[in-house]
């Protein structure tokens, strides 16, 4: 997969900048859709598709579930899929995170109940023998699931995203650009940091006051820390307003498109940003230019206010 090491840009003359950015974020763009191919393509991305197959895609009730009793959980499982699927087993003395389980099994096509419940029920219905009866979902049994955090053995694959490079400069440069933005910024230490394994989330101060507020989690790399607060700060000028779940995917595509741009502009190695867009993309890596008025012109005013 191609870097962006040694790739920063400068747009310094005044007549012709708008011009000169325009045309390089649009090269820019088309070498960020290659890197995505390659990485849709690579034995690593391959490695990683396949394990994140294997974890359940939980309910919404359930997810509440898990955040409510171990709010930093990122990947859980039960401990049997732990043990047999991924080669790892539970801590001794780590607590379960309970959820409801489905309970899949014959059901009488007249009342719904599995042949006990319906045994005992006022319903006559005996047209076919319970043998022949369609599976179908009767109740709901506690079921317990472990954090992988709660857990040891093989390691699983993982996406190196991070950006890297000098950005020392660039995290204050950032946090004074916020308000010009009309973005609040909070870097959060990370023993109290809330949301998980994301690295920043952008959101509402209240029911009452719109303005977006930018939290980040604090790290030592501060390239990083600075790509996911252009990240962050695009999703504020671009996705604050849109409450859209059919849309995340596409609006994770722009933020990280605009990530890249800015923080290649400002010198930083932000190839890993198209294993982050791998991930993301449920349309082709062309796509990407599709949406390029609105990646390039958000990229254009966080770069004119870096600059500024």
């Amino acid at each position: 997969m191609a870097t962006t090491s040694d790739s920063s840009a400068s747009f310094e003359e005044t007549d012709t900048r708008k011009d000169e950015m325009h045309s390089t974020i649009e090269a820019w763009i088309d070498e960020l859709v290659g890197d995505v191919d390659a990485a849709q393509a690579s034995d690593e991305f391959q490695e990683w598709l396949d394990v994140q197959s294997r974890f359940h895609d939980y309910s919404h009730r359930n997810t509440l579930l898990i955040k409510l009793q171990c709010p930093e959980a990122t990947k859980v499982a039960g401990f049997n899929t732990w043990l047999n699927e991924f080669d790892r087993h539970v801590q001794e003395g780590e607590q379960a995170i309970w959820i409801w389980a489905p309970i899949i099994t014959k059901q009488c096509p007249e009342c719904e109940n599995s042949p006990s419940y319906h045994e005992d029920s006022d319903c006559e219905y005996d047209e076919t023998p319970p043998e022949e009866w369609s599976k179908g979902l009767v109740g709901f049994k506690p079921a317990a699931v472990f954090d992988v955090s709660q857990t040891e053995g093989e390691p699983l694959p993982e996406l190196e995203t991070e950006a890297t490079g000098d950005a020392e400069d660039l995290v204050p440069a950032l946090t004074e650009a916020a308000d010009e933005l009309g973005v609040t910024v909070r870097i959060v230490d990370a023993d109290e940091w809330d949301h998980g394994d994301a690295k920043g989330v952008c959101k509402q101060r209240d029911i009452h006051d719109f303005t977006p507020i930018v939290e980040a989690k604090a790290r030592t790399n501060q390239a990083d820390l600075a790509v996911t607060l252009i990240h962050e700060f695009a999703h504020a000028l671009l996705h604050f307003d849109v409450d859209d779940e059919a849309e995340r995917s596409k609006r994770e595509v722009e933020a990280e498109a605009v990530a890249y741009i800015v923080g290649r502009y400002c010198g930083l190695e932000t190839s890993g940003s198209a294993f982050y867009l791998a991930a993301w993309q449920d349309d082709e890596p062309e796509s990407i230019q599709d949406r390029f008025g609105r990646i390039s012109s958000t990229a254009e005013e966080i770069i004119d206010v870096i600059d500024g």
